[in-house]
């Protein structure tokens, strides 16, 4: 008999977290590798939020909160959706969680059964079609390539979905494009999906307050109040706030679902950690003028390798609404040779020429479901960005 269960055989590890980890290995060996996999901000967390943290360990906050957040916590993310998105939600629609993957782990784990089916959008996060087969249910991948700006329309959605359709999950902006739909663009999604009244919908907003050019952050509960009872709204305090390894996501939706995850996180990590939940209190109730700072920040890296990126043999890169990734397609290098003599057959050998040639490491588009392309997170100084666009270039001349 074996060992280990159906359910873990049916997930591979994050190929994110693995190449992150690969390249950290190489530096810490020696050598001269820029990483440019992980999605982390490289900018500090705010200090009036780590005080807020030492004030709680001080104040004695140290033990067991209730299972779903505190109260504290609740209230500010009821303020938070309230400010930033217009939804109103009661403190029995909000729950608190050990990071937005784990909220989204809960939701599903909370509600699909096998033969139950989850419509993801590709290129997608690499996570999401691994919590949907963890859970027993089956991905439907709907893909949307760069000539569409990485975004399905009506169409596609109303052809995907069947009687067993459960959930959508849409991601704006996206992790890995960096695409961002439109009030417009949701409103069409919403006509589709008020047809189906089975369909639920994740929307993931982790990336709400990183944004350009002047685009306009809209959610869906937000841009089709008749979706709004079948909505879980996530978010986090991971990506705008630089509260990476603190361990916060949240979400409001209805409250029978948020019970649900409640109970489901009670049997699992009891709650959230008490000193982080302090500091995400103070994160969404403090200054909030430090996030277009930061965004600006963001747009001028975006700017400076987007333009670098076009300029590489066989790369074609998109200029993205938000988040901090570029996703170019890499259709001008699939068959080429390295010096060596090696084919470029895929995505993957690409990534691994850019690590192997230059020390440049890239997450490989196949992890995101998306093909022949590459994700960048330019989450880290102008300089390192420069230095790595550089390198890029020179390993796409190098092909033949």
């Amino acid at each position: 008999m074996p060992f280990f269960s159906s359910a873990i055989g049916r997930i591979q590890p994050s190929p994110t977290v693995a190449i992150n980890t690969r390249a950290n290995e190489m530096k810490a060996a020696g050598q001269n590798v820029i990483a440019l996999a992980a999605g982390e901000p490289d900018f500090d967390t705010p200090d009036f939020v780590k005080e807020a943290a030492i004030a709680a360990i001080r104040a004695g906050k140290t033990k067991y909160t209730a299972p779903d957040g505190t109260p504290e916590l609740k209230a500010a993310v009821q303020l938070k959706f309230k400010r930033d998105n217009g939804l109103d939600y009661g403190i029995d629609q909000i729950t608190i969680n050990v990071g937005g993957k784990h909220t989204i782990f809960n939701a599903l784990l909370a509600t699909l059964d096998p033969g139950d089916e989850v419509i993801i959008p590709a290129p997608y996060w690499v996570s999401y079609p691994d919590i949907v087969q963890f859970a027993g249910a089956t991905p439907v991948i709907v893909a949307a390539g760069i000539e569409s700006g990485f975004k399905i329309t009506a169409a596609q959605l109303e052809a995907a979905i069947t009687p067993r359709t459960k959930w959508l999950i849409l991601n704006s902006p996206s992790n890995p494009t960096g695409a961002a739909y439109t009030e417009a663009e949701l409103k069409a999604l919403g006509e589709v999906l008020a047809r189906h009244p089975q369909v639920w919908i994740l929307a993931d907003d982790m990336y709400e307050h990183i944004v350009y050019d002047g685009f306009r952050f809209t959610t869906l509960a937000q841009a089709c109040p008749h979706l709004y009872d079948r909505t879980l709204t996530v978010n986090g305090a991971s990506k705008a706030y630089a509260m990476t390894g603190w361990r916060i996501g949240f979400a409001g939706g209805p409250a029978p679902l948020i019970k649900a995850i409640g109970k489901l996180q009670s049997q699992s990590t009891t709650n959230p950690c008490s000193v982080a939940q302090a500091a995400a209190t103070a994160a969404l109730t403090g200054p909030q003028d430090f996030l277009r700072e930061r965004a600006a920040a963001f747009q001028g890296r975006r700017d400076l390798v987007v333009s670098m990126l076009n300029q590489a043999n066989g790369l074609k890169c998109a200029t993205p609404e938000g988040a901090f990734y570029v996703y170019p397609d890499a259709s001008g290098c699939i068959g080429k040779a390295t010096p060596a003599g090696k084919v470029i057959a895929t995505d993957e050998d690409l990534a691994a020429w850019f690590l192997e040639s230059e020390g440049v490491a890239v997450v490989h588009g196949a992890a995101f479901g998306g093909s022949p392309a590459f994700r960048i997170s330019y989450a880290t100084d102008t300089a390192t960005l420069e230095d790595a666009c550089t390198r890029i270039q020179r390993a796409c001349g190098a092909l033949r």
